[in-house]
């Protein structure tokens, strides 16, 4: 596969550690030579590297095995996920989960990567919807500037939402930066 042909979810083999592709994009600046600009997740040690490559470099693709699964509960030692094909039922550690808890309600489903039959990364949604748990009383009248307010939500996450959206209203959040995108 090409470097210029790889989307974000690609899982690529480089340096024989294999890559989750995170975001790409494909520059041509000036007078110099087209590059991909690629941010990349080490599936092992999760850290986040940034790579530049030429688009017509060939990359090694990997195969990983998406399978959706419903999250059932959090505990000490990690997730538990359900397969929804075959119920069995697994345990994701907090080094695989991320942040991705403060986008998961108990019972929703979602899509985990598999490598070789072990769980490596989960697949959310480009938004999720979540209920407002805890914020402050808006202001009547103050609509003449974008003002926002700090939100719990009740799956964890804080975010900052509009004056009129009060406790008990779901509001859907954007999963790349926890930001409120609009009222349900």
């Amino acid at each position: 596969m090409k470097a210029g042909d790889l989307r974000p979810g690609n899982a690529i083999r480089m340096d024989g550690k294999v890559f989750v592709v995170h975001s790409i994009e494909h520059r041509t600046p000036g007078n110099l030579r087209a590059f991909v600009q690629l941010k990349i997740k080490d599936i092992l040690a999760g850290n986040l590297l940034e790579r530049r490559m030429n688009p017509a470099e060939d990359v090694e693709s990997v195969d990983l095995d998406r399978r959706t699964m419903e999250y059932l509960f959090s505990d000490t030692d990690g997730a538990t996920f359900m397969d929804l094909d075959d119920y069995d039922q697994v345990i994701l550690s907090k080094s695989i989960l991320g942040d991705a808890l403060l986008y998961l309600a108990p019972n929703s489903s979602t899509t985990v990567l598999m490598l070789e039959g072990n769980p490596v990364l989960i697949e959310l949604p480009a938004s999720v919807e979540v209920t407002v748990t805890d914020t402050a009383p808006g202001i009547k009248g103050a609509t003449a500037t974008n003002q926002l307010k700090e939100a719990v939500c009740d799956t964890g996450l804080k975010t900052r939402v509009p004056p009129f959206i009060e406790n008990g209203e779901r509001i859907k959040v954007s999963t790349a930066d926890g930001s409120y995108m609009s009222r349900v």
